[in-house]
């Protein structure tokens, strides 16, 4: 007992955080009118926010899907509309609205509340979160400001040749994505790149009359490439997009017997095709943004000898920094050897299958809160007051994601709707996965790219029972085509974080981004049932 009093900490906290405003309405509750009421009380997002179990109530009640007992199913088509026009309109925050299974699930009949619970933590997640915890580090660290500038450097060649600074650019943005979230990866470069165009004579301030077009065609391209290239970097690991996982949690759920996707097996697939985009997308941007002589109008702004000085500001590597590229390195080490080959099976056979790509990500990141950062005395490398920035918004649509698949599997209502879709089982495959990764790539422009796989994926899974064929044909195609979300701003927060650069229009992004992914569909489906065979070992069913 305290004897009524707060714990000291608990005192400290009170006294460093401000109290609540205090909201005065001095106006008498009986003097509003009925209509000024009716306002307060109908308005757009209470109206959003009511649509949800609107819609939730409309099919289940007055819905009929085919087949005998279908009335789970029908529930779990409920929840699903009601959780997608939540996540559509933005009536709830997204993370609450992730976690509604936790609730909706037990309530309609969908499955127990432990068996939903378990979506929201397994090996999959456990890799997220160390990752993250790893990216702050580097972040906090400012590792990713200090490899820009020394890619940078390398690629600013004298005399300046603007497609070969572009290419560094670009290149760095998608080596940072293939570790950590594209979102974030984003988010750390874009203030890198800008900081390089703010030496140019493109801002809001200046005259349009001074600014040669040359100059804001080199802007368009260094931010159009930022973005997409965190896109295409991210495709290449587990850890660079969301999609992936939901995409390996889904395999896991749906054929537990069948062997993981593991680090290595992905990237040993997901490399080539991202390397074969990101040459495209450098193409494109070199056609339509850097023409001749744009090295020529940028060299006076753009030198050496900047670059050099932003990277002395910085200062010799420290051994904080030396410790978390170490910690960082021995990561993507482990990942990569977990699983090789059949016949070099890899250190997780030591520990009889037992051991996962989330096992080493969390032991690698809880190494940082061991090491000391040398800089004072009893400090780690991290503490928990750092990691207060991990993106728990994430991490639970991730596990909403994990939860739906479960659902959508368990109550039935994969088959009912893969019916819908019957007319793809008689097309020849060499046909199907580009048009499934055209429906992925078209959904995604409207919604999330997570949303679209966690609604396709499991549709897919049955057409491909229904073919006799291996799932992962079908899944992998949907999955990265839902990541092609290049046309609209709206499309990634990715896309919003570079267009609230003010550099670029839309225009631009359809200019660039069609072509892109015309490309990503084409060599998607040359790559899925060449190199993706081989690598899944997907020549037969499941």
């Amino acid at each position: 007992m305290n004897g009524g009093h707060l714990p000291a900490a608990a005192a400290s906290d009170d006294l460093k955080s401000q109290l609540l405003p205090v909201v005065h309405n001095d106006e008498p509750f009986g003097q509003k009118t009925v209509g000024q009421h009716l306002r307060t009380i109908f308005t757009p997002k209470n109206c959003y926010i009511a649509l949800g179990p609107l819609l939730c109530a409309v099919v289940c009640l007055c819905l009929r899907l085919g087949g005998d007992d279908t009335t789970t199913a029908k529930n779990m088509l409920g929840v699903l509309v009601w959780m997608f026009a939540w996540w559509l309109t933005e009536a709830v925050p997204m993370p609450i609205t992730s976690m509604s299974p936790l609730f909706l699930f037990p309530l309609f009949g969908i499955t127990t509340a432990d068996d939903v619970a378990n979506s929201y933590m397994d090996d999959v997640i456990s890799l997220v979160l160390g990752s993250f915890i790893l990216a702050l580090a580097v972040e906090h660290y400012n590792i990713h400001r200090r490899l820009a500038l020394n890619i940078t450097l390398v690629f600013c060649v004298e005399p300046l040749n603007a497609p070969l600074l572009l290419l560094g650019i670009c290149a760095t943005t998608a080596f940072v994505s293939m570790w950590m979230h594209n979102v974030a990866a984003t988010v750390m470069m874009m203030p890198v790149a800008t900081g390089i165009l703010q030496r140019l004579p493109s801002s809001p301030s200046s005259s349009s009359e001074m600014v040669p077009p040359a100059v804001g065609k080199f802007c368009r391209a260094v931010v159009l490439g930022v973005i997409y290239s965190a896109v295409v970097g991210g495709m290449s690991t587990l850890t660079g997009t969301g999609v992936n996982l939901i995409l390996v949690g889904m395999w896991k759920s749906y054929f537990p017997e069948a062997d993981p996707i593991s680090f290595s097996q992905w990237f040993f697939f997901g490399f080539p095709l991202a390397l074969c985009l990101f040459v495209v997308l450098w193409c494109i941007l070199c056609v339509l943004y850097c023409p001749k002589g744009t090295g020529k109008v940028l060299s006076p702004y753009l030198h050496k000898s900047h670059l050099r000085r932003e990277l002395e500001m910085l200062g010799p590597m420290s051994f904080a920094e030396k410790m978390v590229l170490s910690v960082f390195g021995g990561l993507v080490v482990l990942w990569m050897t977990r699983n090789i080959t059949d016949d070099i099976p890899g250190w997780g056979c030591v520990f009889n299958g037992r051991a996962g790509d989330g096992t080493v990500s969390v032991m690698m990141a809880t190494l940082l809160f061991i090491i000391p950062n040398g800089i004072k005395k009893g400090e780690k490398l991290m503490d928990w007051g750092k990691c207060k920035k991990l993106p728990w918004n994430i991490v639970l649509l991730l596990g909403a994601g994990f939860a739906i698949a479960d659902g959508v599997r368990t109550s039935g209502l994969a088959g009912v709707l893969s019916k819908g879709l019957v007319f793809l089982e008689t097309a020849p495959y060499w046909a199907i996965a580009p048009t499934v990764c055209l429906i992925a790539a078209t959904i995604t422009e409207f919604t999330s790219n997570n949303a679209t796989t966690t609604l396709l994926v499991p549709l897919l899974i049955e057409i491909a029972k229904n073919m006799q064929i291996h799932p992962l044909l079908l899944m992998v195609p949907g999955a990265i085509g839902a990541q092609f979300a290049f046309l609209l701003p709206t499309g990634t927060p990715s896309n919003v974080v570079g267009f609230t650069t003010g550099h670029i229009e839309i225009k631009d992004m359809m200019k660039t981004g069609l072509p892109l992914k015309i490309a990503g569909t084409a060599f998607l489906s040359v790559l899925m049932p060449t190199l993706g065979t081989y690598v899944f070992g997907s020549k037969g069913g499941v």
